[in-house]
């Protein structure tokens, strides 16, 4: 087995991988519906945070399980084109792994959900109580 030489550090290749990061994000964004649903509605959650002023605290816990949704749908998408590729045929094992895939980004979901019922509750409570 041959190995590879080690190469040293370049600037330019670190850089070079920011683009095909930017050009992953692109590809999941233009070809995952469901990212486009998260998306809008994240902006919805958004949008409120700023409405109600709400907490530095509120704000981390809403970022956080903002991002931990949009991660799970990216790496769902990642791994439905892995599995289209390399089982491109009825397959049980791809079938749990794609299954499994979409039960994180349901996870993430669920988190998200929790989050904002937990931060905006008592913000649209004391709307609604004037």
């Amino acid at each position: 087995m041959e190995t590879k030489e080690k190469k040293a550090f370049s600037l330019i290749a670190r850089i070079g991988s920011f683009r095909h990061a930017f050009r992953g994000i692109y590809v999941f964004v233009k070809n995952t519906h469901n990212a486009w649903v998260e998306i809008f509605f994240n902006i919805i959650f958004i949008l409120l945070g700023f409405y109600f002023s709400i907490t530095k605290g509120e704000w981390l816990a809403l970022i956080i399980a903002i991002f931990v949704l949009i991660m799970a749908e990216a790496f769902n998408t990642a791994m439905e084109v892995h599995m289209d590729l390399t089982s491109p045929g009825q397959h049980p094992y791809a079938r749990d792994t794609k299954d499994i895939a979409a039960g994180a980004v349901l996870i993430s979901v669920f988190l998200v959900i929790i989050t904002v019922l937990i931060i905006f509750a008592p913000y649209v409570g004391s709307f609604l109580a004037k």
